[in-house]
């Protein structure tokens, strides 16, 4: 013993200050229980993408459909248009409407006293256009003699101008 009192504590690291304890270096992120809002933002991010394809698939029909719109329109233009240059005998404007392959068989000139020679058309009514490998468009053509003849037009595109041209009729 000591004369001084109670025997010295031996030497080391000193000891804790007193309270709660050491407290970390950051706080613990919250936990979600029952993951609601996680199923709930995975239902609206399927729901738009399932709305973003329908749309897709509804805008690519409606493309679909006014192409056909377009070409329909185009053909119902050029064969009347052809038939109406025959009802006002202006034989030049309707060989213009001829594709070049035609034109190419068989010049103006020929032409001309070849339909010159056919009865008049008087009227005509044009059908349905039938689009499949070739464009088809019938249409039932009254001449002054009183035949009546249902003439079916295909139609093909010019590469250069991009218009619709009768390539033959049957």
């Amino acid at each position: 013993m000591t004369p001084h009192g109670p025997p010295a504590p031996p030497a080391g690291p000193p000891a804790p200050p007193p309270g709660p304890g050491v407290q970390p270096p950051f706080a613990a992120p919250p936990v979600d229980g029952d993951r609601t809002r996680v199923w709930v933002g995975l239902g609206v991010g399927a729901a738009a993408l399932l709305l973003c394809c329908l749309g897709g698939i509804a805008g690519f029909g409606g493309l679909i459909y006014t192409g056909m719109q377009a070409i329909d329109e185009q053909a119902r233009a050029t064969v009347g248009s052809y038939l109406d240059a025959l009802e006002a005998e202006d034989f030049v404007e309707a060989y213009g409407l001829l594709c070049d392959q035609i034109q190419r068989q068989e010049s103006v000139e020929a032409f001309t006293e070849r339909v010159s020679d056919d009865p008049q058309v008087t009227s005509y009514r044009l059908g349905e256009t039938d689009v499949a490998e070739d464009i088809v468009l019938p249409a039932e053509v009254r001449y002054e003699n009183g035949q009546e003849r249902t003439l079916r037009f295909r139609l093909v595109d010019d590469g250069d101008t991009g218009e619709l041209e009768i390539c033959g009729v049957e």
